[in-house]
């Protein structure tokens, strides 16, 4: 009997994968790195090749490293770095261009013809999403236009587009298939998020060809059988989601009202709003959770550009801290900051304030400041930070709250989790197993094929919450949040 999932998350600067067990247990990881292009100030590039053999490379040593034959997997399943755009030939196979990145910029003049054109209410109305070249579309227009003669290939249906979960599952299945799920799709700029089908009237905005884009499917269940000539053995690739939604999804965040919080170098904050889009009115997206069965899920989904990235600048940028786990023990030998606040604005502020004119902030200064209090006011911003977007997600929602989950490295600082219970006044709950992405994207392909049955037996393979109660009181949650928001007005509109 098979007794593993195979996990593919590829990621923006490696490409790893995961074996779990039935218990949800991980196995065995391998992970890869891959180069990064910077062919201009502000454009980030990627091998589309290079993506694919890291990651085949990753999926072939997981089974090494585990001593697991692929007769042993039921599934395999694919979490992805959302945004990331590869046009190749149908055919070949080849790509046509370098992937862009989600961080790249350097399709913006096309977001300014669109904004010049005043679309933005029509394209929130339809996608959920604000124009913005960090989306799919107007990526795939870049390549389209850069490329001489790929408008007339991809008009005759000799070109496709995709986002990454989409390439890794043309090159599994040897050409054969050339599909994509709800939650990716929802981030390309071209889908329609209430009709569910791609969008005729975004299509034509960014002259995208129809004949181009995948079919559409659920998130769960069977895309198509990976070659054996990759693994050694065929196995059905039944699970695909975005990286962020397969994390809301590996935290079994099922519920209407439930929201995850990833740390990474920003924060990813997610929250299940049910069958029912809700409209955001404080800056946040409104996106697709995942497909199961023929019925979505939306999700309401906010940014924050800096959090662990915070403590690396405390680190490298000022010396402050010799490496990222020091933070917590100098955040715990003083009772409080001091009365300082750090807002890390360096690349702008994110949901919900949109203000990409803001800078970094470092307020509350006296002679009694030290070293101490400044790294406990670095800790202490990602919380605040995160604060802002929960408040925006129970306003758009209409939804009350009793519990964060959380995942993502700076996760396992106790301090922070602590006090982001406290200033939130809310449990916050941290899973035993921390590859919550991973885990989404198997669990989906577990289900896909019955071994998971339902997210009840998906829910009982979960190992136990590590559980962070709120200790502070009312007011003083309220006094310490009212003075993060006076920092954050200094900060706003700063850079000319």
């Amino acid at each position: 009997m098979s007794r593993y999932v195979l996990a593919l998350d590829q990621g923006t600067t490696s490409s790893r994968a995961l074996l779990f067990d039935h218990g949800g247990g991980v196995v065995a990881v391998d992970q890869y790195e891959f180069g990064q292009s910077f062919p201009e100030p502000g454009w980030v590039e990627h091998d589309p090749e290079e993506i694919w053999e890291s990651q085949l490379r990753a999926a072939r040593g997981v089974l090494e490293k585990a001593g697991v034959a692929v007769s042993d997997l039921v599934a395999l399943g694919i979490t992805n770095q959302r945004e990331t755009t590869v046009v190749w030939e149908r055919d070949s196979g080849r790509p046509i261009h370098p992937a862009i990145v989600w961080q790249s910029r350097q399709s913006m003049a096309i977001c300014e013809v669109l904004r010049g054109r005043g679309l933005e209410d029509e394209v929130k109305r339809r996608t959920g999403l604000v124009i913005d070249a960090y989306f799919s579309g107007t990526k795939a227009r870049f390549i389209l236009d850069a490329v001489e003669g790929a408008q007339k290939r991809a008009e005759a249906g000799e070109l496709c587009f995709g986002t990454v979960d989409s390439w890794l599952l043309y090159k599994l299945t040897e050409g054969r298939v050339h599909a994509t799920e709800y939650s990716n799709a929802s981030r390309t700029l071209l889908y329609n998020i209430h009709e569910r089908k791609w969008d005729e009237f975004m299509l034509s905005a960014l002259d995208i060809p129809a004949a181009m884009l995948p079919e559409v499917r659920d998130s769960s269940g069977e895309f198509g059988i990976a070659s054996a000539r990759w693994l050694g053995g065929e196995v059905p690739v039944a699970g695909i989601a975005g990286d962020q939604q397969a994390a809301l999804f590996g935290q079994g965040c099922f519920e209407s009202g439930q929201l995850k919080n990833t740390y990474g170098t920003g924060c990813f904050l997610l929250m299940n709003t049910g069958n029912e889009p809700a409209t955001s009115e404080s800056g946040l997206l409104t996106t697709l959770a995942w497909g199961l069965d023929g019925e979505v899920e939306y999700a309401l989904e906010g940014s924050v550009f800096v959090a662990g990235a915070a403590v690396q600048w405390l680190r490298d940028g000022l010396g402050l801290i010799e490496n990222a786990a020091e933070s917590e023990a100098a955040a715990r030998s003083v009772p409080d900051t001091g009365g300082v606040y750090l807002v890390p604005a360096f690349t702008g502020l994110g949901a919900p304030y949109w203000d990409e004119r803001a800078r970094g902030v470092l307020v509350g200064l006296t002679r009694g400041t030290g070293r101490e209090h400044i790294v406990r006011a670095g800790l202490e911003s990602i919380a605040f930070s995160s604060r802002d977007v929960v408040d925006a997600m129970v306003a758009d929602a209409g939804l009350s709250l009793d519990s964060l989950r959380v995942d993502g490295g700076a996760c396992e600082n106790d301090f922070l989790m602590q006090f982001q219970a406290d200033i939130l006044g809310l449990t916050v709950e941290r899973p035993e197993v921390l590859e919550v992405t991973a885990m989404g994207a198997a669990a989906l392909a577990g289900l896909g094929v019955g071994f998971w049955r339902d997210r009840a037996d998906l829910e009982a393979s979960k190992g136990p919450l590590t559980r962070f109660e709120p200790s502070l009181g009312e007011d003083q949650r309220q006094s310490l949040y009212r003075d993060w928001l006076r920092a954050v007005e200094r900060s706003r509109e700063w850079a000319d």
